[in-house]
């Protein structure tokens, strides 16, 4: 009889090697680039032009609260979405390991040096912006060595450090009001020197993203990477423990503040006129002029290092990369229009530096007077920063794959390669 080659031919049984690997890749997330999470990279760019280059929050109403919440928050987010590429770059879901780990590490260490690099020549430049990107080289660094661990061991870890950092560090920048160690530090490091910074007392302590408490948000990053963010419920999950650490940080503070004894009083007087009703919450509070009273650590502002503010700071974050995973996964059309601001977060590294330099040749070259006060005048200038990067970001990402100082980085790091 003559086979009927009309017939549908029977299904492939597939061999024993290639069934493993097809319920493997089934099993584990995707290691390709995220929408959600450039979209979320593109939203802390922004958010950290509103903090340099926007009005001042007293003007108060809806564009008041955003430009707040974006104050501290941005920051954050921008170091919780380096921890998440840390992990990217180390092998996700899973470590890399053999000579690809060692790759990796190299390519890690390499990517560090080069932004050291470029953050103490921005901060050469002598803008009003405090630069970030010193203190993340030496955070990458700091973090590394905890690339193979799972994602509950790394949000023990990022709980533990937000717990016990912030003490470590008013217990060291009190001994450094009470005596001269580290003048004596600065005097005699080789990066102080070079940088004409106070080098890595400033990096791990006095700066305004100190090492010892920035650590958390980095390692929080890592452990949202380890998650398998294909799992169905996985985002709910995500933006209700975000929600709750927020409730936690701020309304831990609020609580404390009003609970404890002269704590309101210790606060508003350390700040000398900083607004301390807000101290749970918003930056308004201001900075502590000389000695940081113990009161301090019961402040939730951003910056200012304390539990409180790492919980809070981190649960927003959470919530916001929630968010952005979510529209990219159940929304094609707003994913669409959001394209300009995934196309920022792609090119991340190159818009933070060109903002930065944008802002030099305007005030230091040009010597064009932008508005710093506390009206609404200086809206344009914020608005402008944005529609140029979006527009530049959305015309380069359809040309090149990377931006220039991402392209920097990638052929900086082609050494790696010989690693063995």
């Amino acid at each position: 009889m003559t086979q009927n080659v009309l017939a549908p031919a029977p299904p492939a049984v597939p061999r024993p090697l290639e069934a493993d690997r097809t319920r493997a890749s089934a099993a584990t997330p995707s290691t390709g680039r995220l929408i959600g999470i450039d979209l979320a990279r593109g939203l802390a760019v922004f958010g950290m032009y509103a903090a340099h280059v926007g009005p001042d929050v007293s003007v108060g109403g809806p564009v008041g609260f955003l430009l707040e919440l974006a104050r501290g928050r941005s920051s954050a987010l921008f170091a919780v979405l380096a921890g998440f590429s840390l992990i990217i770059v180390m092998g996700r879901p899973q470590p890399r390991t053999g000579r690809s780990g060692r790759q990796a590490m190299t390519r890690i260490v390499i990517r560090t040096v080069v932004i050291g690099v470029i953050g103490y020549a921005l901060t050469a430049l002598g803008t009003s912006i405090d630069v970030i990107l010193s203190f993340y080289a030496l955070l990458f660094l700091v973090v590394l060595p905890l690339y193979r661990l799972r994602a509950g061991a790394l949000a023990l870890i990022a709980a533990t450090g937000a717990v016990v950092m912030p003490l470590v560090l008013h217990a060291i920048n009190a001994s450094i009001d009470n005596g001269n160690w580290a003048q004596s530090v600065i005097d005699h490091d080789p990066l102080a020197r070079v940088t004409g910074t106070d080098g890595i007392v400033e990096l791990l302590f006095t700066g305004t993203y100190p090492v010892l408490t920035w650590v958390p948000f980095l390692v929080a990053g890592m452990a949202l990477a380890r998650l398998d963010l294909t799992r169905p419920g996985i985002r709910s999950r995500m933006a209700l423990t975000g929600g709750g650490l927020a409730v936690l940080g701020y309304g831990g503070s609020w609580l404390a503040l009003h609970l404890v004894p002269h704590a309101m009083t210790s606060v508003a007087a350390a700040t000398d006129g900083g607004s301390a009703s807000a101290a749970w919450w918003s930056d308004t509070v201001g900075d502590p002029e000389g000695r940081t009273p113990l009161a301090w650590l019961l402040v939730g502002a951003p910056h200012s290092e304390t539990t409180f503010s790492i919980v809070g700071n981190i649960g927003v974050v959470v919530m916001v990369v929630a968010a952005c995973l979510t529209v990219a996964a159940r929304l094609p059309r707003l994913t669409r229009m959001a394209t300009p601001v995934a196309s920022v977060g792609k090119m991340a590294l190159t818009v933070y530096v060109a903002h930065i330099v944008a802002l030099w040749l305007l005030t230091h070259v040009w010597y064009v007077s932008l508005v710093e006060d506390e009206t609404m005048a200086a809206l344009p200038v914020l608005l402008g920063f944005i529609a140029s990067a979006a527009l530049v970001a959305t015309v380069w990402a359809r040309h090149f794959r990377r931006g220039p100082m991402e392209q920097l980085l990638h052929l900086a790091t082609r050494p790696a390669l010989l690693v063995k």
